[in-house]
């Protein structure tokens, strides 16, 4: 995928403050040190347009991109943080809630899972949750460069089970090395294509 232009647009908290509902939009979401920031930047191939952090629990707002001027990022708080407060997580998770639930330009979600960690009750949930409302959810096991061959296929596999998905359905990525991102790529691509939306439809928003 070649990226002529990605840019942040704005933050929002609530439905009001959001972009216009114009483009199909990929959002991702994962817990707190998961490497989504890094996922994103790489995606795109930059360094740090989506900020990155050595302390977990840094996005704090929903964060719209710009690609292409085609598609939108939509960059989620991280989840499962034990030192965010539980008023704070409250907040978040009625803020996630919200705009994966009623974004009717939302195509699909890329879920960021730590490959060196199975899967929590947290990602289960989250997973059982987008598929009762038909929306798209992408597995991707970030840092796979952090394994030796050996020991990511079996982190892969016991991961697979945990979700009960195939490991083919699995995308495994690195920041680092961009292992994943054309396949990735090529997913995203083939939910976004030719979006198109009547105006009854948008007038949801």
């Amino acid at each position: 995928m070649i990226i002529k232009t990605a840019e942040f647009i704005k933050s929002a908290v609530t439905p009001s403050q959001y972009t216009d509902a114009l483009l199909p939009e990929i959002a991702f979401v994962g817990r707190s040190n998961s490497g989504k920031s890094s996922l994103i930047n790489a995606l795109l191939n930059r360094k740090n347009l989506v900020k990155t952090s050595s302390n977990p629990g840094c996005t704090r707002l929903i964060n719209f991109f710009l690609i292409n001027d085609n598609l939108s990022f939509v960059d989620l708080p991280g989840y499962g943080y034990a030192k965010i407060s539980k008023d704070i997580r409250k907040t978040w998770g009625k803020m996630i809630e919200d705009y994966l639930e009623k974004r009717v330009t939302l195509k699909a979600v890329v879920l960021i899972m730590d490959i060196r960690r199975l899967p929590s009750e947290d990602e289960l949930s989250l997973i059982a949750w987008l598929s009762e409302r038909g929306r798209p959810c992408i597995p991707v096991l970030t840092k796979a460069d952090k394994l030796s061959g050996n020991g990511r296929v079996k982190y892969i596999k016991a991961a697979s089970e945990v979700i009960n998905m195939p490991v083919k359905d699995l995308v495994v990525f690195s920041s680092k090395t961009r292992a994943g991102r054309e396949r990735l790529w090529d997913i995203i691509n083939e939910l976004t294509v030719a979006s198109e939306w009547t105006d009854e439809e948008l007038g949801k928003e």
